[in-house]
């Protein structure tokens, strides 16, 4: 025997030798029977009692478990007709009148007609009762189905939304690095848009002052040449020998002969000759000075209104202003 053996047959010996056995004994057989099939199992262990080292088995517990008995239907569960009861009824029905066992009175008479107005409520209108009721389940369960396909879609919906926003994690990151990469971009555009910009301000105002000094050298050639025409006219129309030198010279080309200077062109020459002299002999600088001051007025009002990077002195020097 194995040395688990030999442990469990020893407490098994122990427990048989406990003298309260005998009281127990003595105890059971004093109780009646009835209280005896009620009462909890003893405690006492038997001498003969075996010990398993496995445990019990769900199949055996399911083998013993009684089996449930069918019930033959019927009347009352014998399985005969329940047309049988009729004539049970009418021949316990007549000793049970005959005998007294049974008085016949008012209370009989309203049990017959409840039980006729119940068995024609049943034929009659059971129908249309169980109609009705079965009616207001059918709207019942649809109004349910209803609401519960209504769940549904919004669940399914609500599952359409999460599936697409799944990647809603990559396309922000895909927007930060586009962000980024346009940062870079725009900081690298940054650092030469400023120079383009200096250039385009200088243009504008190289193109400005070319064309200031183009209209005023239109003007003052147009205010020369009219003064040259209106000094030579009148000089030809007070000296008669121009007059004749001139008309000589007119005479001559008109004949195609050989003629000597042009007193007209000559007249203009020496009057802007002597016009240039005069104004070099003068020296006077004042009407050169107010254009430019004109001039850089214009320049700067330009470049504050279109905020250029610079500014003009009083001497029509540049300077910075960022």
């Amino acid at each position: 025997m194995s040395p688990r053996g030999r442990t469990i047959s020893s407490l098994s010996n122990m427990f048989n030798d406990i003298p309260h056995q005998s009281s127990l004994t003595q105890l059971n057989s004093s109780v009646p029977p009835l209280l005896l099939q009620n009462r909890a199992p003893s405690c006492a262990i038997p001498g003969n009692m075996s010990f398993h080292a496995s445990a019990k088995r769900e199949e055996e517990a399911s083998a013993e478990a009684a089996a449930p008995v069918e019930s033959k239907g019927g009347l009352f569960g014998t399985g005969l007709s329940e047309w049988f009861a009729l004539p049970i009824g009418i021949t316990a029905a007549v000793p049970l009148v005959k005998f007294d066992w049974y008085v016949v009175n008012e209370e009989t008479q309203l049990l017959a007609v409840f039980l006729a107005f119940c068995v024609t409520v049943y034929t009659q209108g059971g129908d249309a009762i169980y109609k009705a009721l079965d009616q207001k389940a059918v709207d019942l369960l649809k109004e349910h189905t209803e609401a519960e396909d209504k769940v549904i879609e919004a669940l399914e919906q609500k599952l359409v939304f999460l599936k697409a926003n799944q990647n809603m994690v990559n396309d922000f990151e895909a927007i930060n690095e586009i962000r980024a990469e346009t940062y870079e971009k725009l900081n690298a555009a940054g650092a030469i848009k400023p120079q383009h910009d200096f250039k385009a301000q200088v243009q504008r105002m190289l193109n400005m002052i070319a064309q200031e000094e183009a209209s005023h050298t239109e003007k003052v050639k147009t205010a020369l040449m009219a003064e040259a025409t209106a000094t030579v006219t009148e000089k030809f129309s007070t000296d008669k020998a121009l007059k004749k030198a001139a008309l000589d010279a007119a005479i001559s080309k008109i004949k195609g002969g050989t003629a000597g200077a042009d007193p007209i062109q000559a007249a203009f020459v020496q009057f802007f000759k002597d016009k240039a002299a005069a104004v070099k002999a003068s020296g006077d600088d004042s009407e050169e000075k107010a254009q430019r001051e004109a001039m850089i007025a214009k320049m700067n009002s330009v470049a504050k209104n279109e905020g250029f990077f610079f500014q003009f002195d009083s001497k029509g020097n540049p300077s910075m202003t960022v």
